[in-house]
């Protein structure tokens, strides 16, 4: 009877082993309430004057946004190496909002966003060859956004965006 159950107890430990290690590699129940479609985004920039493509995470319309919803507007620099964006308009809704910022151009940029007193509310890292997303808990107002490497702004990189 001890051979018995010291083989059965051998084959439990084995069986309960094995249902830790499968449980281990379960995914995880955390989750993220940003998106971020940074590679989709290269392809097709902002072409309008008014890039104000504000769709949310959960995919809406973007006409309004609800509690916890991630706005995305998309922003970029002049692939040709220009020192200008393709739009000098941004338009949002109050709350969490994303610019993904394209920079195709061999010319290193970023965004910088300031608030109408202006203080930095956030900025992209410099880069080329790529694209950032930046995302900012914004309230209503009118913000500028521009490129901070030296003279970039000076020549006109620059626009405003409208948060309503």
């Amino acid at each position: 009877m001890n051979r018995f159950l010291g083989i059965r107890g051998t084959a439990v430990t084995a069986l309960l082993a094995a249902g830790v290690l499968v449980a281990g590699c379960g995914s995880s129940s955390s989750s993220s309430t940003t998106t971020s479609s940074t590679e989709s985004s290269a392809a097709t920039p902002a072409t309008t004057s008014t890039a104000a493509s504000s769709s949310t995470a959960a995919g809406g319309a973007g006409t309004s946004s609800p509690s916890g919803a991630v706005q995305v507007v998309k922003l970029a620099a002049d692939p040709s190496g220009g020192l200008s964006y393709d739009t000098t308009t941004l338009t949002a809704h109050p709350g969490k909002v994303t610019i993904e910022f394209t920079n195709m151009a061999s010319i290193e940029h970023n965004v910088t966003v300031a608030s109408s007193a202006g203080s930095t509310v956030g900025a992209t890292p410099t880069f080329s060859g790529g694209a950032k997303p930046l995302t900012l808990e914004l309230k209503a107002g009118t913000y500028t956004f521009f490129c901070s490497v030296p003279g970039h702004r000076q020549a006109g990189m620059q626009g405003t965006l409208t948060v309503r």
